[in-house]
């Protein structure tokens, strides 16, 4: 797990592996729900994670010259990532959802904003104590990218008010 001290590769290697282990957790929560908008909500969501991903790949290896972009994607295949960027274990939401099963839009909100809400505060607790500046700006612009996940689930919320 992360903690903030890690230098700018080691920050940016855990940072992609808890989006990873958050966006197969929103594909399987997109699978298992019984609701096609919370299907449509968590798929969303895995796509958001992805661009993470993405995004946090580009800087390792703008940072990291000499590693090739084949060997990025060997390791994103072969590693597995256990945990969700809201520090809550990938199998313990999975458990959480086989219980309560996602059953509407509502249900999905509510799960997607205790995750993305835990991962911003994750990432501002890392931000905080990093003792490297290029990891304090990696991970106080994936804050403001849950942040942006956060306004966006919690305009769905409203819309979702209004239709009830």
């Amino acid at each position: 797990m992360v903690t903030g001290k890690e230098d700018l590769l080691n920050a940016l290697i855990e940072a992609f592996l808890m989006e990873k282990g958050t966006r197969e957790f929103y594909s399987q929560a997109s699978d298992m729900s019984v609701s096609g908008d919370a299907k449509k909500t968590f798929r969303e969501l895995s796509d958001w994670e992805q661009k993470h991903m993405d995004f946090i790949q580009s800087l390792y290896q703008s940072v990291n010259g000499d590693i090739e972009l084949r060997s990025f994607e060997e390791f994103n295949k072969r590693t597995e990532a256990p945990m969700t960027e809201a520090g809550i274990p990938v199998k313990d939401l999975e458990a959480k959802i086989e219980k309560y099963q996602i059953k509407d839009e509502k249900a999905a909100l509510t799960l997607a904003m205790e995750i993305e809400g835990k991962a911003y505060n994750l990432y501002r607790k890392l931000s905080q104590g990093a003792k490297d500046t290029n990891a304090k700006v990696v991970f106080e612009e994936m804050m403001a990218q849950e942040m942006k996940h956060v306004d966006y689930l919690k305009d769905l919320r409203l819309k979702l008010v209004k239709v009830y």
